[in-house]
């Protein structure tokens, strides 16, 4: 049976294949009520669940232990880090009252959680035998998102991972943001094929009170980027703000050094989606799909309808024991309708079973990334299952890795710029000196292309700023964004 693709053409109406693919493959659900909120439907949230426990096992793995802070933030609290409070302030909901009067202290519903744990710190951190010390904490975070909202990609509440950890020196917390960055890529880009662009964000885009910053931008289907996750060097910024003083080997008190790591969950399920779907929805990496293996028999009026799911329960059994994890569909819908369904949610593989497979003691596998059909001996089904899983990873991520890789061009000029804007090149590298206002006025002369940030060790040597003809500082990233 040939399934005909029912989605819009991804690469030109991405709007509209995602609210179709969100709604269609039960992920998420729009209709709450409150602009920006929304509601993970479960199929949503066991690949949210998955996700949150590759990044959560290797966090662990590196020394970071999991604990959970207050959502609310006293106001006296956010606002002891001057800039930080700055670049927060405009996107804060504030809590002003409680029963029905108002409460003393205004309280924020956490933006980021810096102000709400670095006053602990400094109760708990005393001496350098506590340090390094490193926590970090899945919960939701909450903005007051001014920009159009969208489902995952840009909301008042997001899904996260954020590290907060502590150290002696300066060093000891610039090799912290190098292990964020390779935690981020073992995760999102080994396991989830999701490629990205690991850049230095430009000084007047760095976090609120950082000393320097990295971001993790990811490109979507239609040519923006959406950045995913942050690594930040926080200098002793906030120690100094939250008196988190140890004592040192020398027995002089020092300020700590720290740094903090943002993982967005959300934007992660969103990128997921984006990069890997097509026409018949969700295409999903064999590692984070809830349903790896979805078995549909396909029966026949003359044929012993308990012989075939006596046969069928075999199978399942002998994938269920390599652990893999099966569905067996009996239901009375169609295997044309149940086709339909698992190809928009994404299930890697599907097998076929009907009184051929039966009699010839084989199975037929279709995979969901090919799309292609192959019959399988029940004796050669574990081996396969195997080969085929590890082989979906890597076309998947081959596929985004070029995508990414052709979308990005290089402009010497800002008459080159300007024409790889008119052609609707995705991302444009070109020299530049750093100033922010050569960055505003290339975004109004590309009508909304940011400067990202840089690649540290690419090469700007005898270049000038595509904008001012100053001496170029770096390579920069240009790019629409969400």
């Amino acid at each position: 049976m040939i399934v005909e693709p029912s989605l819009p053409d991804k690469s030109k109406n991405m709007s509209q294949w995602y609210d179709d693919v969100i709604s269609r493959a039960e992920l998420i659900d729009n209709r709450y009520g409150v602009k920006g909120f929304v509601v993970y439907r479960p199929y949503a949230m066991m690949i949210v669940k998955r996700i949150y426990q590759m990044f959560e096992e290797e966090l662990e793995k590196t020394g970071h232990y999991p604990a959970l802070f207050p959502l609310v933030i006293p106001e006296k609290m956010l606002r002891k880090e001057a800039e930080h409070i700055k670049g927060f302030e405009g996107q804060v909901f504030w809590i002003t009252k409680a029963g029905y009067g108002e409460i003393e202290e205004k309280l924020a519903l956490r933006p980021t959680s810096e102000t709400a744990i670095y006053p602990m710190y400094s109760l708990w951190i005393k001496s350098h035998k506590d340090l390094p010390f490193k926590l970090y904490q899945s919960v939701a975070v909450y903005r007051y998102e001014t920009k159009a909202t969208r489902p995952l990609l840009r909301g008042r509440e997001f899904l996260w991972i954020e590290t907060h950890d502590v150290f002696r020196s300066e060093e000891d917390a610039r090799k912290q943001v190098n292990e964020d960055a390779a935690i981020f890529k073992r995760i999102v880009w080994d396991k989830l094929g999701i490629p990205f662009l690991h850049l230095r964000r430009e000084e007047y885009d760095k976090f609120a009170g950082a000393e320097y910053s990295y971001a993790f931008d990811c490109l979507l289907p239609d040519g923006r980027v959406l950045q995913i996750g942050t690594t930040h060097y926080l200098g002793t910024k906030f120690s100094k703000a939250f008196e988190i003083v140890f004592q040192d080997v020398d027995e002089k008190n020092k300020y700590a050094h720290q740094t903090c790591f943002g993982i967005g969950i959300s934007r992660i399920l969103a990128a997921l989606i984006l990069v890997h779907g097509d026409e018949f929805g969700l295409v999903l990496p064999f590692d984070i799909a809830p349903i790896q293996v979805v078995i549909i028999p396909i029966p026949k009026k003359e044929f012993d309808h308990n012989k075939l799911m006596k046969y069928i329960d075999d199978v399942s059994q002998i994938l269920r024991r390599e652990g893999f994890r099966v569905l067996v569909d009996d239901s009375e819908k169609s295997p044309g309708e149940k086709f339909y369904y698992y190809d928009m949610r994404g299930v890697p593989i599907r097998i076929e079973v009907g009184p051929r497979e039966v009699d010839s003691e084989t199975v037929t596998v279709f995979r969901r990334d090919l799309r292609e059909r192959l019959t399988v001996s029940i004796t050669e089904l574990v081996e396969t299952i195997r080969r085929i899983s590890t082989e979906i990873s890597n076309i998947l991520r081959e596929r985004a890795e070029k995508y990414l890789r052709e979308s990005i061009v290089y402009a010497e000029t800002l008459g080159d710029v300007l024409r790889y804007v008119d052609e609707g090149k995705k991302i444009i590298k070109a020299p530049f000196c750093g100033r922010e206002e050569c960055a505003e006025e290339l975004k109004v002369e590309t009508n909304g292309y940011e400067t990202r940030g840089y690649i540290e060790d690419e090469d700007s040597s005898n270049k000038c700023c595509v904008v001012c003809g100053r001496p170029a500082s770096h390579i920069t990233y240009l790019a629409k964004a969400y």
